[in-house]
This record gives structure tokens, sequence and C-alpha cells, in this order.
């Protein structure tokens, strides 16, 4: 599967491509965003997503913007709902 139809949910793109470079775990991390633990593991984990609180504090801290996280955790919240919500029998309206 290709990244668009399978994107990584964005604690795995935190993790993978910041906080393991940066040889950073989860708690030392959280300290330096000023935000409970709980939040980065989670996060890590893949058990809780972007809010707009931590898009905003992501982006100070790597100088990215806020959008970038965000979109990230839509693209795969996107790609999980077309797994599994079933569309096809719904008619696109047409105008006159």
């Amino acid at each position: 599967m290709s990244l668009l139809e399978d994107p990584m949910h964005p604690g795995e793109v935190l993790k993978e491509l910041y906080l393991d470079p940066l040889e950073m775990g989860a708690i030392a991390f959280a300290r330096r965003l000023g935000v409970p633990r709980t939040r980065i593991e989670r996060l890590i984990k893949g058990t809780t997503g972007i809010t707009p609180d931590t898009a905003l504090r992501l982006a100070r801290v790597f100088n990215t913007t806020p959008a970038y996280w965000v979109n990230l955790q839509t693209n795969h919240d996107m790609a999980l709902a077309a797994k599994e919500i079933d569309v096809s029998n719904i008619e696109p309206l047409v105008a006159t």
C-alpha cells in the first residue's frame, strides 16, 4: 500500500522523523512542550490524535506550521474512514 492510501499516524511521523533522530524520548519532549507526558505517549502510540493545541506546540518547536500537523491527522482519519464507510449507495445530486 502507498502512503497516500495508508498514511502514517501523525504520532508515528513525530516519533520516526523527529524524535528518533534527536534521540529524544516522550517524557523529555513533553517537558519541552509543557504538556503532560501521557499526551505525547498516547500520540506516539497512535491512541490519540493531533489537537489544535498540540499542532501549535509542534509547529513552534519544529519550525513547521500547525496546518502540517493537522493535515497529517486529517489524511490519516480520512484514509481510515474511507476503508470503513460505504457510500456507494448514495446518489450524487445533479443541478438542473
